[in-house]
């Protein structure tokens, strides 16, 4: 497909959330003290030992994102869910020093100690004072700071916060998001638009039946926000159901879809790739 880097995500409420019979995900039970933090750790060496079978290279640099080559790839390590933090900020600081952390989701599939989720009833009216701390050590890290899932309250107190452009790494554009849905409005993306963010367009089969109609959904994200802040949010193997964009080897269709939507060469190397890598940058300063 002619993929050079992909984030590759450890999933922080994995222990404790499941599928369900509707397709949503939930939190089954609340983690023991200490079990999200042993899990992470365990699951960090995971893809870095997987990174070094298969030889890919772990980008811990933007010089790194930008020198990345199809014929070698490459992976930002990531985590899907602050929870493996617990309410400790110096697990952050072990997380980027022990094993390149370098892009963080603040929340998943279950409230936790950093905020509230779009898929369950707040229970913290957005961004918790912990979740706030976070995004500034990010800031101070070098860490890309991903506020998908998490509610608009979360969102608009966490572009108050942070001094480097949020990412939302994967939704939706729609006009009037259903309740506990994981879509946004254009408001909610101007928000991520007025941090210079980037929003990954996500292509679950039931929003985006074909490689067309994805294609068309970032061409609507970008009439409400620019096309410099569209991104590909794949979430690959995070979907319960079927995708428009199923396989890295899409990358090619994808390409040829967002041409015939009119986008020039110049705004197609932007959505695959070039908004993410001027985040990452303005964040790894």
């Amino acid at each position: 497909g002619g993929m050079a880097a992909i984030c590759l995500a450890m999933v922080a409420d994995g222990p404790v959330i499941r599928p369900q019979p509707d397709g949503r995900i939930k939190a089954l039970r609340n983690p023991e003290s200490g079990e999200l933090y042993a899990w992470s750790r365990r699951i960090f060496a995971r893809v870095r030992e997987l990174a070094r079978d298969q030889k890919l290279g772990i980008i811990d640099s933007a010089a790194a994102l930008r020198a990345a080559k199809a014929a070698t790839p490459s992976i930002i390590l990531s985590a899907e869910g602050g929870d493996f933090l617990e309410g400790r900020i110096e697990r952050l600081d072990e997380a980027v020093a022990q094993y390149g952390l370098r892009h963080l989701q603040l929340t998943h599939y279950r409230p936790n100690e950093l905020g509230d989720i779009q898929t369950e009833a707040p229970v913290h009216n957005g961004l918790t004072a912990f979740g706030a701390e976070v995004i500034r050590r990010c800031n101070q890290l070098g860490v890309v700071v991903d506020v998908a899932h998490g509610t608009f309250d979360l969102v608009k107190r966490a572009a108050e916060i942070t001094g480097k452009p949020l990412v939302i790494s994967h939704t939706s554009l729609a006009g009037q998001p259903g309740p506990r849905s994981r879509q946004i409005n254009a408001e909610h993306a101007r928000v991520i638009a007025r941090t210079g963010g980037v929003i990954g367009v996500w292509p679950p089969g039931a929003i985006y039946s074909s490689m067309d109609a994805l294609a068309g959904g970032m061409a609507r994200l970008a009439d409400a926000v620019g096309v410099d802040h569209v991104g590909i949010g794949t979430d690959q193997r995070g979907l319960t159901g079927p995708s428009s964009f199923d396989s890295y080897t899409q990358l090619p269709d994808l390409v040829r879809a967002l041409q015939g939507k009119g986008f020039n060469r110049t705004d197609i190397g932007k959505i695959i790739g070039g908004n993410y890598l001027r985040v990452f940058a303005q964040t790894l300063g």
